[in-house]
């Protein structure tokens, strides 16, 4: 397999980046009872760890990779939800 190169000659082009990666975003944790859950029926709020207006996590796999804020995306005109990345926490770089 030939090694490409971007258009300044200067680095190889890595064929992972074009892999997809799952990432999760947490907005909070509770840790009910489960006689809590087993009273549960439609309608029933469950309160989370955290304020609406507190980061939410991102997660690649079990590894929290940033911190975002959650909003609605603004090109989807549909209420769909997005998350504006504020922090990225502990990524490894090649230099």
């Amino acid at each position: 397999m030939a090694d490409s190169e971007d258009t300044s000659g200067s680095s190889r082009i890595n064929p992972f980046t074009n892999v997809p990666v799952e990432l999760t975003v947490s907005v909070g944790r509770l840790r009910p009872l489960v006689r809590e859950l087993l009273a549960l029926e439609p309608g029933s709020v469950l309160q989370m760890d955290r304020r609406i207006d507190e980061p939410v996590e991102i997660f690649v796999g079990n590894r929290l990779f940033a911190r975002g804020e959650l909003q609605e995306n603004p090109e989807s005109g549909t209420g769909q939800l997005a998350v504006r990345l504020t922090e990225f926490l502990d990524t490894p770089h090649d230099g």
